[in-house]
């Protein structure tokens, strides 16, 4: 008798844990909901927003403001990755006229980028010689999904809302606004998005 009973209160135990446990989860998710809605219902520009590097250094985006940004959701393993390609050559083709690029990994499609921040860094460095600033590891999609991108969704000149695959690209101009949105089939070095840069770059 004494076992039954032992045994029927290490099972209370387990589930009176396991049920506390998905409450606090539950809780956690509610909160980073609230505070990325939070935050993107502040936020007028991409300058209101802080991200961190693939360092892992916060980054103020308000130091981009004056520049032409290209925001990027970025994966190593996409039928698009070579689009790095491209992205790095508008990069050095427009620097110096004012153009950065931002590049955003994310594992949200297909999980095609599994790799760590430094293996991220390492794959663009060797594979493609990418000097872009690329940026920590995101979600842009779901619960999840980072207050930036929220807020380039939410705020899509496309009417478009989610981000349907890697290599979307969302152009920002000297004000900090949301001018262009690009597909993830839009070459980087295409006349569609370098003619749009070279109109927000005048």
């Amino acid at each position: 008798m004494k076992k039954y009973i032992s045994i029927i209160v290490s099972v209370l135990i387990v589930v009176t844990v396991v049920t506390f446990a998905a409450i606090k989860n539950g809780e956690a998710s509610a909160e980073n909901r609230s505070e990325t809605k939070e935050v993107k219902n502040m936020a007028k520009k991409i300058g209101d927003f802080k991200v961190k590097d693939i360092d892992g250094k916060e980054v103020d985006l308000s130091i981009y403001e004056g520049k032409v940004v290209l925001i990027v959701n970025v994966a190593s393993k996409c039928g698009y990755t070579k689009q790095y390609n491209g992205l790095e050559a508008i990069y050095n083709k427009y620097k110096d006229q004012g153009l950065v690029i931002l590049g955003f990994p994310c594992n949200d499609f297909g999980g095609q980028e599994p790799g760590t921040n430094d293996e991220i860094k390492e794959f663009c460095s060797t594979k493609f010689s990418v000097t872009f600033p690329m940026m920590d590891k995101v979600s842009v999609l779901g619960e999840n999904k980072t207050p930036l991108f929220a807020y380039l969704t939410d705020n899509s000149v496309t009417g478009t809302k989610d981000i349907k695959w890697n290599f979307e690209k969302f152009l920002i101009n000297k004000k900090g606004e949301i001018v262009e949105r690009f597909v993830s089939k839009d070459e980087p070095e295409g006349e569609k998005i370098t003619k749009a840069i070279e109109a927000q770059l005048k």
